[in-house]
């Protein structure tokens, strides 16, 4: 599957961008995440000072607009370490498929999705779903990886990416429309580079069913057919049919004599 946007759009970032393709942004995000933690444990009140919240940046505390994504989402030591572990992890399988530039990219979308979310739709307010998108982005190019899950159970990423599809569509599916909206648009990174390559497979798979449908004969559906001549009561409804003693079923005509 073709998993992003190619051609000349990333030429053109590439050149006239080049600070996008900068390597290692993400890992750097993840050592930013570990000492926000310390801070926020040293102070909780970091935590509020770092926060998207709308109201503070129109009232000129801009640097919200990137610093929320410091913020780790749970308080436990325990979890911080296990989740920044895995997401230092993607970044790196990420960026080597992908590349830094591509990689930088799909993240900064995640931002602006999460800002717009917040701005317009009063959510997105937290790095939950950016995260989430880059899991989500490996376990679509790379769907067969194996992990160990709570460092015990081995799965494939895709098994596990299902689960919380299913879980993000049942809270899709709860949720009013503004949060809707805002969960589309916290995601929306994650859409613009996948979706058109899901529609590309989903168009292409029904037009090669389309055509293996119009070459290959259409399977005759019918109740009776004659065990000896091979019609049917749609090839030839003036016809009788009977079933014989040998439990076979017969046109008239070539049902056998009863001896």
């Amino acid at each position: 599957m073709t998993d992003v946007p190619a051609g000349k759009i990333w030429d053109f970032l590439g050149r006239h961008l080049p600070w996008l393709g900068t390597p290692g942004v993400l890992k750097a995000v993840v050592l930013l995440n570990a000492l926000t933690f310390l801070l926020v444990t040293i102070d909780p009140a970091y935590a509020g000072m770092l926060a998207l919240i709308p109201e503070k940046v129109r009232q000129g505390e801009i640097w919200r607009l990137v610093t929320y994504i410091f913020i780790p989402q749970t308080d436990s030591a325990f979890w911080v370490f296990f989740l920044l572990l895995f997401m230092w992890f993607l970044a790196t399988a990420l960026e080597e498929h992908w590349g830094a530039l591509k990689l930088n990219v799909f993240y900064l979308l995640g931002m602006i999705g999460c800002t717009i979310a917040a701005f317009f739709f009063g959510g997105g307010s937290s790095n939950t779903f950016l995260n989430l998108s880059l899991f989500f982005a490996f376990a679509t190019v790379a769907p067969n990886y194996e992990i160990f899950l709570f460092f015990v159970l081995r799965t494939r990423v895709k098994y596990i990416a299902w689960v919380l599809a299913g879980m993000v569509a049942l809270q899709f599916a709860l949720l009013p429309l503004s949060a809707k909206m805002a969960m589309i648009a916290s995601l929306a990174n994650y859409l613009l580079f996948f979706l058109p390559g899901f529609l590309r497979e989903a168009h292409t798979r029904r037009s090669d069913a389309a055509r293996l449908r119009k070459f290959l004969p259409a399977e005759e559906s019918t109740m009776h057919r004659c065990t000896q001549c091979g019609r049917t009561e749609t090839s030839n409804p003036e016809l009788d049919f009977r079933v014989s003693g040998d439990g076979e079923e017969y046109c008239a005509e070539h049902l056998p004599k009863r001896v």
